[in-house]
């Protein structure tokens, strides 16, 4: 690829990842954050645009920092819920004949595995209840958290989990970026990839990823995008997101996955490209001349006239003409 196209899709990239965490572009209704005991969602919801915040919880206690509004829905009724929500809303005005919002608003829903073990069959529903025009859903769901289905769960209609993922605009798929480092250096040894969490299979406590590492690295959070458009077409590609060391601090950097050291495709030696292209390096030149070459093609092989008809079933005779150093064997003859 060249230069000026990489850096142009480098940019573009980055791009639709900033559109997509900023609630005024409007880039993706549904959003599915997907994360775990390993890399909570916090570094890149605390990087969701400034806008109103409605913060639906389920299993949050306390009002987090820049919310305006925060509904609990743990052990509520659906509709209730619904209507208190919608009661926070912007409002729209109407210009030039058209109804437009005079705000964007984004809901975040702190976990949805709560809402699809109690009522599985309500989750599509609900989801599509509460959004419009002027409000988008950014929602997060644990993926070692187990859902517990319900008994009367019919067993032939999808999983909440394979619905959520049918349902969502953009899927952000979250992991250490130490722990994908330790996993990228076991792929170039050619080595087992290691585990951790609940995918070590150990008992007892849960204890991640313990070595000595950078503090850029520790903070950093890899960001696995897949952007659904109108049209049908997925945009996928992979980020770094470096949380800042102070929450109030500026905010957090983002880049491609690419350009971090050990994840970057290694560089081709220009000088080993063109010996490539020359040939093969052997102790003995494979190169022809012109002479060499037309030699060569006027050369008939042994036996060629064997592979004409000569007639009546004797298209496949050896022929072979005896030389001076030949011993003739009436032996071998007659076999």
């Amino acid at each position: 690829m060249a230069p000026a196209s990489s850096a142009h899709a480098r940019s573009h990239s980055l791009l639709l990842l900033q559109k997509l965490l900023n609630p005024r572009d409007a880039a993706s209704p549904l959003t599915l954050v997907l994360d775990s005991l390993e890399q909570t969602a916090r570094p890149l919801i605390a990087e969701i645009a400034k806008t109103k915040v409605v913060f639906l919880s389920f299993a949050t206690l306390k009002t987090p920092r820049d919310v305006e509004v925060f509904v609990k829905a743990a052990g509520r009724d659906l509709r209730t819920v619904r209507n208190e929500l919608v009661a926070h809303y912007p409002v729209f005005a109407s210009t030039q004949g058209r109804d437009k919002p005079a705000q964007r608003a984004v809901v975040i829903i702190d976990s949805l595995n709560s809402l699809a073990s109690t009522d599985p069959g309500s989750l599509a529903v609900f989801l599509s209840s509460i959004i419009t025009p002027a409000v988008s859903i950014v929602s997060v769901y644990h993926t070692d958290v187990p859902v517990i289905l319900p008994r009367t769960f019919n067993e032939y209609e999808p999983h909440p989990f394979t619905m959520l993922c049918h349902l969502a605009t953009a899927i952000l798929r979250l992991s250490s970026l130490q722990q994908e480092i330790e996993r990228q250096k076991a792929r170039n040894r050619a080595l087992e990839e290691p585990e951790w969490g609940l995918k070590e299979g150990r008992e007892g406590a849960i204890i991640g990823l313990r070595t000595k590492s950078k503090d850029e690295d520790r903070r950093g959070v890899v960001i696995d995008m897949e952007l659904r458009r109108r049209s049908g077409r997925t945009a996928s590609e992979k980020f770094i997101l470096m949380s800042p060391v102070s929450p109030r601090m500026a905010p957090g950097s983002m880049s491609l996955l690419s350009d971090h050291p050990v994840f970057a495709a290694p560089a081709a030696d220009s000088a080993g490209g063109e010996a490539e292209e020359e040939g093969p390096e052997s102790t003995f030149n494979l190169g022809l001349t012109e002479k060499q070459r037309r030699d060569r093609e006027g050369i008939v092989l042994p036996y060629f006239d064997a592979q004409t008809d000569i007639g009546a079933g004797e298209g496949g005779r050896i022929l072979y003409e005896m030389g001076r150093e030949d011993d003739f064997d009436d032996e071998e003859d007659e076999i």
